[in-house]
C-alpha cells in the first residue's frame, strides 16, 4: 500500500523567474524569497525528488528482465558489463555481481578490476541512479579497496547513461561465491569460513536456456520456476487466467502455477515443481508454455466468467517485492 503524503502548501512569497533554486543549509532562509526555512520550502521538494520511487529502474537496459532476476531471485551470479565510453585506463573489466562480501556496494580489486554489487539497500528511490553513482566511484577507487555506500546526487547519471545499450548482458550463475576472491582455492582462516557460510546459504539456481529470464531453483520442500516477464501486468494476468481456466497453465504433471509477484515494475509468475523435476526437465515444458502464453496474450476477447475467477485467484496470490 502506498504511503500517504502530507499535502504541501505553496509558498506565499515571490519566487525566482527561472525556477532554479540553489541549495542552502536546511535551516537557512529559502532563496526563493518565501521567508520560510529552506527545509520547509524548496528543500522539501528537493528531498522528495531524490526519494521518489522509480518503478522500473532497469527499463531501457539490455535484458531488463534478467536485471530484475539478479536483483531479487538469484543468489550467486556475475555479468560482464560494457561501458558506453569504454573502460578507463587501469580498469581491465567491470563486472556486475549479485552480492559482494560484507554487502559492499562495490569493490576494486588489486588488479584494478571493478565488481559492482546489485543486491544492496539504496539511499534513494532510484536504484539505477544509486548503482551508477557507486560504479563511477568504483572506477576511480584505489585498487584493493571496497566502495562505501552514500547518497547519490539527485541529478547524477543513471545506469542507462553509463552502460552501452548495445552491450551484451549474459548472466553467469555460480554454485557459490568463489568469484569474490581472485584465488578462492587457497583461501584460509576467517576468509575461508565466511565463504563456506555464504555457499551453504545459497539456493541452487539455474537459468533456462530455451526461454528468456526464467530461473529454476531447488528448495528443501520442492523446486520452483520463477519467470520474469516483460509484458504489461494487466495483459499478462489476463493471458495467464485464460490458460489457467483452460487447464493449460502448468508445466506438466505435478506442477502448478501458484501465483506471481511484482518486482521493479515487472511481473514474475511462479510455478511449483516436483522435487524430481530439474532444470533440464523444465526446458521443454517452459518452451511449450511460452507458445501457449503468446497465443493468449494476442487475444482481445473479453474474459469469460470462469477466466475472471481464475484471474481473481491469481491476483489474490500476488505479492509486491519492490
Amino acid at each position: 500500500m502506498a504511503k500517504k503524503r502530507r499535502p504541501q502548501t505553496k509558498a506565499a512569497g515571490p519566487r525566482g523567474a527561472s525556477g532554479d533554486i540553489p541549495v542552502v543549509g536546511a535551516r537557512e532562509p529559502c532563496p526563493c524569497g518565501s521567508g520560510r526555512r529552506y527545509k520547509a520550502c524548496h528543500g522539501r521538494e528537493a528531498a522528495h525528488a531524490v526519494t521518489e520511487l522509480v518503478q522500473r529502474p532497469f527499463e531501457g537496459l539490455p535484458s531488463e528482465c534478467d536485471w530484475v532476476a539478479l536483483r531479487e531471485l538469484v543468489p550467486a551470479a556475475t555479468v560482464r558489463l560494457t561501458l558506453a565510453e569504454g573502460l578507463p585506463e587501469g580498469v581491465p573489466s567491470v563486472t556486475l555481481a549479485t552480492v559482494l562480501p560484507m554487502a559492499w556496494p562495490a569493490l576494486r580489486r588489486d588488479s584494478g578490476a571493478v565488481l559492482l554489487g546489485l543486491q544492496n539497500d539504496t539511499a534513494s528511490g532510484d536504484l539505477s541512479r544509486d548503482l551508477a553513482d557507486t560504479l563511477r566511484r568504483a572506477l576511480t577507487a584505489e585498487p584493493g579497496t571496497p566502495v562505501a555506500a552514500q547518497r547519490a546526487p539527485g541529478d547524477g547519471p543513471r545506469l542507462q547513461d553509463l552502460l552501452d545499450p548495445k552491450g551484451a548482458f549474459t548472466p553467469t550463475l555460480h554454485e557459490g561465491f568463489e568469484f569474490w576472491l581472485e584465488d578462492a582455492a587457497n583461501a584460509t582462516g576467517e576468509v575461508a569460513a565466511s565463504l563456506e557460510r555464504a555457499n551453504a546459504a545459497a539456493i541452487p539456481t539455474t537459468r533456462l536456456t530455451g526461454v528468456e529470464a526464467a530461473y529454476w531453483c531447488e528448495t528443501p520442500e520442492k523446486n520452483h520456476l520463477r519467470w520474469v516477464m516483460p509484458h504489461p501486468e494487466e495483459k499478462l494476468l489476463d493471458a495467464l487466467a485464460r490458460l489457467h481456466a483452460a487447464g493449460v497453465s502448468s508445466l506438466g504433471e505435478g506442477t502448478r502455477l501458484v501465483g506471481s509477484f511484482r518486482a521493479h515494475g515487472l511481473t514474475v509468475p511462479v510455478w511449483d515443481l516436483p522435487r524430481g523435476m530439474g532444470a533440464e526437465e523444465t526446458e521443454k515444458p517452459a518452451a511449450a508454455l511460452a507458445e501457449r502464453l503468446g497465443e493468449a496474450l494476442a487475444s482481445d476477447e473479453p474474459l469469460t466468467a470462469e477466466q475472471r475467477r481464475a484471474r481473481g485467484g491469481l491476483t489474490n496470490r500476488q505479492v509486491t517485492l519492490s
